[in-house]
C-alpha cells in the first residue's frame, strides 16, 4: 500500500511512463484505494495510464462514488472497454449502484452480448442467488479426456471468473458434475472426465436466498458454487469473493437494525445529513412514543413513591439492569440464529435455559442489592422489595430477550429487529409493573 503514495508525485511531474510501470507492479485493490485521494482530473489521467488488462480490475474495486465520478471524464470508447472487460457479476454490481442516466450510457456502450447477459442477471430478485452469480465459468463434457479438458481451459480460461473448479454439463446444459484442477492434474491425460469428476455436486438454485448460499460456502468450505434453474440447467456460478461481500452486507444490515436504524448502502461521509437523519428518526420516534407508557406507569404510582422515596431511587437501576440483561440474551440468540445454530423448534429448550440463567444471575444481583441497601440504612422492607423486583425483572428480561428474536423468525422477519432498543423498552415497562406490584405486596400498601 505504501508504494501507491508515489502516484500523485509522478502525476504532478508528468512522468507518465514511470507511472505506468509503477501501476503495472501494484495490486489493483491498492491502486483503486489510492484513487480516493486523487482529484477528479487526476483520476482520469491515472486511469488512462493504466495497462488495458489492469484498468477494468482497478475499476471494479473502486467505491461507487469514485466510479460514477470517473465515468463522467471518460469517453464512450474508454467506457466501452471497461464494461466489456469487467466480469459480469462486477458489472451488474456496478450498474445497480449507478443513477439511471449513468446506467443508460453504460449499457449503450456495452457490446450486444454483454448487454444481453447484464440485463438477464438484473432480472433476478435482489437478494437471490441469481443476483450475485456470474455466467463466466469453464464448462466441460463427460466424454472429454483430461488432456482435452486442459486444452479447453487454456483456450477460454483467461476470460472466466475462476478456473480452479470446472463444471460438467450435457448437451442440454444440465449439470452432471464438477471437477477441480487438482483432480485433473492428478489424473492421467487419457482419463475421461466422466470417470474422475464428482457426480454429486453441491449447488444452489437461482431463487435461493443469498444468505442460504453463504451458509453453503461456510458448511462445505467452497471457493465456488454452481447455480442452476428449476430444471437443473447450469446458468452461472457464485465465487467466494461475492459471498464475502454478501456476509459483509448482511452483517452491516444487522448492526444497523440492532441499533434501531434503517440500513443504508452508502458510506458515512458520502451520505447527506438529512438522509442519515431520516434513517435514524423512525425508530427513535417509535421508541420515544413507547416510552410514554413507561412514564404513565410511574405516574400511576406517584403516591406510593411519595411515601417511600427510596423506591423511586431504585427505578433507574432496575430499568438499566433489566435492559442490559435482555440485550445479553437477545444478542446471543440473534447471533446463533444467524449462524443457523438454533431453530424455532428449540424455543422450549432455550426458554428453560434462559429462565435458569436468569434465576442464577437474578439471585446474585438480588443478594448484593439487598445487602448494600440494608448496609446503607434503607428500610428492610424497601430493600427486600427492590431485591425481589430485581430478581423478577432479570428473569423477565432473559425470557423476553430470548423469545422475541425467535418470534420474529417465526413471522419471517429479521431477528435483528428484536435487538437492544426494542428489548429495553419492553423490559422497562414490564419491569416497572412488576416492581410496583411487588413493592405494594411486600410493604402492605393498598
Amino acid at each position: 500500500m505504501k508504494q501507491t503514495i508515489g502516484i500523485s508525485e509522478l502525476l504532478e511531474g508528468k512522468k507518465l511512463h514511470e507511472l505506468k510501470e509503477l501501476a503495472a507492479g501494484l495490486n489493483p485493490t491498492d491502486i483503486a484505494e489510492e484513487f480516493e485521494n486523487l482529484t477528479e482530473q487526476e483520476r482520469a489521467a491515472v486511469f488512462r495510464s493504466l495497462p488495458k488488462d489492469v484498468a477494468a480490475d482497478v475499476f471494479s474495486y473502486m467505491s461507487p462514488e469514485t466510479q460514477e465520478n470517473l465515468i463522467s471524464f471518460l469517453t464512450d470508447p474508454e467506457l466501452s472497454h471497461i464494461v466489456n472487460d469487467l466480469f459480469l457479476d462486477d458489472a451488474v454490481d456496478f450498474i445497480e449502484e449507478m443513477p439511471a442516466n449513468v446506467v443508460k450510457r453504460v449499457l449503450k456502450n456495452a457490446s450486444e452480448d454483454t448487454r444481453k447477459q447484464i440485463n438477464q442477471l438484473l432480472q433476478y430478485r435482489e437478494d437471490s442467488a441469481g443476483s450475485i452469480m456470474t455466467t463466466e465459468y469453464v464448462d466441460l463434457k463427460e466424454d472429454m479426456t483430461v488432456e482435452s479438458a486442459f486444452s479447453r481451459i487454456r483456450a477460454v480460461g483467461m476470460d472466466k471468473e475462476t478456473i480452479y473448479t470446472c463444471y460438467v454439463v450435457d448437451g442440454r446444459r444440465v449439470l452432471d458434475g464438477v471437477i477441480t484442477v487438482r483432480t485433473l492434474l492428478l489424473a492421467k491425460p487419457g482419463d475421461r472426465i466422466g470417470d474422475v469428476m464428482n457426480r454429486n455436486p453441491i449447488y444452489a438454485v437461482t431463487d435461493d436466498d443469498r444468505e442460504a448460499v453463504a451458509e453453503l460456502f461456510q458448511k462445505y468450505d467452497l471457493i465456488a458454487l454452481p447455480v442452476v434453474d428449476t430444471e437443473r440447467h447450469l446458468v452461472g456460478i457464485i465465487t467466494v469473493d461475492d459471498v464475502m461481500e454478501v456476509l459483509e452486507e448482511e452483517n452491516t444490515e444487522d448492526f444497523y437494525k440492532m441499533a434501531a436504524m434503517v440500513p443504508t448502502d452508502e458510506a458515512y461521509l458520502a451520505s447527506g445529513v438529512f438522509e442519515l437523519a431520516k434513517k435514524r428518526i423512525f425508530w427513535l420516534m417509535v421508541l420515544m412514543i413507547s416510552a410514554f407508557f413507561t412514564g404513565s406507569i410511574i405516574t400511576r404510582y406517584e403516591e406510593m413513591l411519595a411515601l417511600f422515596p427510596a423506591l423511586f431511587a431504585a427505578v433507574p437501576m432496575l430499568m438499566d439492569t433489566g435492559g442490559n440483561a435482555g440485550s445479553q440474551s437477545s444478542t446471543i440468540i440473534i447471533r446463533s440464529l444467524a449462524l443457523d445454530e438454533l431453530r424455532i423448534s428449540d424455543a422450549p429448550r432455550i426458554l428453560w435455559k434462559e429462565v435458569r440463567i436468569g434465576a442464577i444471575v437474578g439471585t446474585a444481583l438480588c443478594a448484593t442489592n439487598v445487602a448494600f441497601k440494608w448496609a446503607s440504612g434503607v428500610d428492610i422492607r424497601v430493600s427486600a422489595a427492590i431485591g425481589a423486583s430485581l430478581f423478577a425483572t432479570v428473569v423477565l428480561a432473559k425470557i423476553t430477550g430470548s423469545m422475541l428474536p425467535l418470534l420474529a423468525k417465526a413471522l419471517k422477519l429479521d431477528p435483528a429487529l428484536m435487538a437492544a432498543p426494542i428489548i429495553t423498552t419492553l423490559v422497562d415497562a414490564g419491569g416497572l409493573v412488576l416492581y410496583f406490584r411487588v413493592a405494594k405486596l411486600m410493604m402492605g400498601i393498598r
